[in-house]
């Protein structure tokens, strides 16, 4: 709703008379509040009260600096790395490197014009830039200029937000107003984290898995090849922790969220072990057998209805394809986060399914642990100095570690744990509880991590 910063509007049920009062309050007061932070201003234990914040603190765009940095990064140390396999005359490697670098910047050029709507707007630098494939860094530097410029000038206009704060189990409604300026950083946010994962699972995990067999094939290790590597793992594990927050964001859009550090340090450790054993263990089962077959399970549905209601049909149909294509190379390498539903009006799931997150783990689990034994037992003279044994006790100890951290981060970490009906242990207790010595672990677990957690 666009109101006038004269005018509150009184949200759903909230009596008139509470929210006069706590306008009453704030006119006594006589104070200035809008640099306090909303999380700040929160009262357990009113609960009949809505809190109203005149504005929301403009937080800076890391992510958006961050997703810039890492796309650059990839594709120039990409475009080196071409010119290095050009010299050497190895055509093949290099015809991959080009594709899995151009590739994906296609599509966060139009990922982003079709998000930012360009195409109907009288924007010709931008939209050059696009087609010089630059248009991450074009957008990076609004984005950076409308931060700069918030909070200089009070705006006539503003959005009014709503949402629920979890507190300690309390749910508290709060109100505050948006700006124009901070809209348009919010869309900056939210089209960088669509252009995060494309990048991350159409670009970043090719090519990793490309230069890791390239150097496999070649039996030595470039410095440039290296650290193509190295920042093409940083763009994934980045990928996987943006979609597990949107995953939360959209299953909980009626709440406003904030993750500690020690959840995203928890999501990071899962993501980055995951990811790194997931594609060791296709590397090495793809250079002791070369003639493998990779395997797509998708579902059947029809195109969702008033989905194309803003696009043609040809339009609706790339789209969902793209969708598709996208959802398939997640899961191909890690957990997606939330499941595809074509039949469904917003095209995914938002209900949380723990049947199928355990399905998932433990085919995966089997799969990496087929992978790497027919890769024992059919690998070639290169790893006669390499203890394989130990090897494969290490893929699959740090993808066993990766499930761990899993578990803890929907234990003691997830921001909405205390909506979940069931959670982890009780999941892990009613399987294991038969066990003696698995109902000790269950019983004292939960305290020390609940220790942990809370320091």
């Amino acid at each position: 709703h666009f109101v006038k910063h004269e005018h509150l509007i009184p949200p759903k049920n909230v009596s008139m008379l509470n929210y006069t009062c706590a306008a009453m309050e704030e006119h006594e007061q006589e104070r200035d509040i809008s640099n306090i932070d909303p999380q700040e201003c929160v009262r357990p234990g009113d609960d009949n009260r809505l809190l109203v914040v005149r504005h929301s603190r403009v937080h800076p765009p890391f992510s958006v600096v961050l997703s810039t940095m890492l796309y650059c990064a990839e594709f120039i140390t990409a475009a080196v790395m071409c010119s290095t396999y050009q010299k050497s005359d190895d055509r093949i490697w290099m015809g991959c490197t080009i594709t899995f670098m151009l590739f994906p910047a296609v599509l966060i050029q139009l990922a982003l014009t079709f998000i930012h709507r360009d195409l109907g707007r009288d924007r010709p630098l931008v939209l050059f830039l696009h087609l010089l494939l630059l248009g991450p860094v074009i957008r990076c530097l609004e984005a950076l200029v409308m931060y700069f410029k918030a909070g200089k000038k009070e705006e006539p206009y503003v959005t009014i937000s709503r949402r629920i704060r979890l507190k300690k189990g309390q749910q508290t409604p709060m109100e505050w107003e948006i700006g124009q300026l901070e809209r348009n950083l919010a869309a900056h946010r939210d089209a960088f984290k669509r252009a995060t994962v494309i990048q991350a699972f159409l670009g970043s995990t090719p090519q990793l898995t490309l230069q890791l067999y390239a150097t496999i094939q070649e039996k030595y290790i470039l410095p440039l090849r290296l650290a193509l590597m190295i920042i093409t793992l940083i763009s994934i594990t980045y990928g996987a922790l943006v979609c597990n927050i949107l995953a939360i964001q959209i299953r909980y859009d009626d709440y406003k969220l904030r993750l500690r550090p020690a959840a995203y340090i928890c999501m990071i450790v899962w993501r980055g072990l995951e990811i790194a054993t997931r594609i060791t263990a296709l590397v090495l089962f793809s250079t002791a057998l070369t003639h493998w077959i990779i395997l797509f399970w998708a579902r059947k549905g029809s195109l969702a209805e008033n989905v194309e209601k803003n696009l043609s049909k040809l339009g609706t149909t790339v789209v969902l394809c793209m969708f598709t294509l996208l959802y398939a190379c997640i899961n191909i390498f890690c957990w997606s986060a939330v499941q595809l539903d074509l039949t469904h009006r917003e095209l995914i799931e938002k209900r949380q399914r723990w049947d199928r997150l355990a399905l998932y783990y433990i085919g995966r689990f089997l799969e990496n642990f087929l992978l790497i034994t027919l890769w024992y037992f059919f690998k070639s003279d290169f790893y006669e100095y390499v203890c394989a044994p130990l090897l494969v006790v290490q893929l699959l100890v740090c993808y066993g570690l990766a499930v761990l951290f899993m578990l803890l981060f929907y234990q003691f970490f997830h921001p909405c744990k205390r909506l979940f009906k069931y959670n982890v242990h009780d999941c892990l207790h009613c399987v294991c509880c038969r066990n003696s010595f698995f109902e000790q672990v269950f019983q004292c677990f939960p305290d020390l991590c609940r220790v942990l957690s809370v320091r």
